[in-house]
């Protein structure tokens, strides 16, 4: 059964890479006027990418939506709302300390802040740079989430508290540094990566199911519209503060 599963996602996998790769090839060789380099690596690499994709898929099915679920479940049946909210957090910073795409845009940041003359030239303030700035978008995700599972036990509208955050947001643009805004803006987007997104949206979809009177389909999801957002606000006020 599992290899039956794992053969179709592979279909799959190909299906939703097959795409990319027309589109390559075809401005490559029709527009461009160019043969493709390195063919081999090119087959072998798109390979490589099917099977971490069909991979990476089996394994949020196996492992990580349940775990959330079940988590989510176990806190809604122990009736503790300050240990569910700690959890929420601390699950918001984890994941997003960890995220791939946050660690290589903060490197970057840091090193052309560092080339900019905006902090000093060492290796030192770099990784100094880098780290903050991380922990400052970790700190905001374990906010939203901790926002986002409020929300989801009290009822409140998610329009409410999205259009105050982007309200929020237009406020600080124009006061933030001018070399923070698009740092900031990126990080929202890179935050909600391959490792937060799977494992809070199972919390939600989860805790909705598990709250009577909540709705899975229009409570359970949300939670990444949150950390999508903070960290634009978090990391404008940390560019103001340094």
């Amino acid at each position: 059964m599992l290899n039956n599963r794992f053969i179709r996602q592979l279909f799959s996998s190909f299906l939703d890479l097959a795409p990319i790769l027309a589109v390559v090839l075809i401005f490559q060789i029709f527009i461009i006027g160019q043969p493709v380099p390195d063919v081999a690596n090119l087959i072998i690499g798109s390979l490589f990418v099917i099977l971490g994709l069909s991979l990476f898929v089996l394994g949020l099915e196996q492992s990580l939506f349940p775990l959330g679920e079940a988590m989510a479940y176990a806190f809604a049946r122990k009736g503790s709302l300050f240990w569910l909210l700690t959890f929420a957090f601390c699950l918001g910073f984890g994941t997003t300390v960890a995220e791939p795409a946050l660690i290589a845009i903060a490197e970057e940041a840091a090193s052309i802040a560092s080339k900019g003359g905006m902090i000093e030239q060492t290796s030192t303030a770099r990784d100094s740079y880098a780290l903050g700035l991380r922990f400052t978008v970790a700190l905001s995700v374990g906010f939203a989430i901790l926002i986002g599972v409020l929300r989801i036990i009290r009822g409140w509208p998610l329009y409410y508290l999205i259009i105050g955050g982007y309200a929020g947001v237009m406020i600080m643009t124009p006061f933030a540094p001018a070399e923070i805004i698009g740092i900031a803006y990126d990080s929202g987007g890179v935050t909600t990566s391959t490792i937060t997104v799977p494992l809070v949206t199972a919390l939600g979809v989860g805790l909705a199911t598990a709250i009577k009177g909540r709705n899975p389909m229009i409570d359970g999801f949300g939670l990444i519209a949150f950390a999508s957002l903070t960290p634009m606000v978090f990391v404008m006020a940390y560019g103001m503060l340094i």
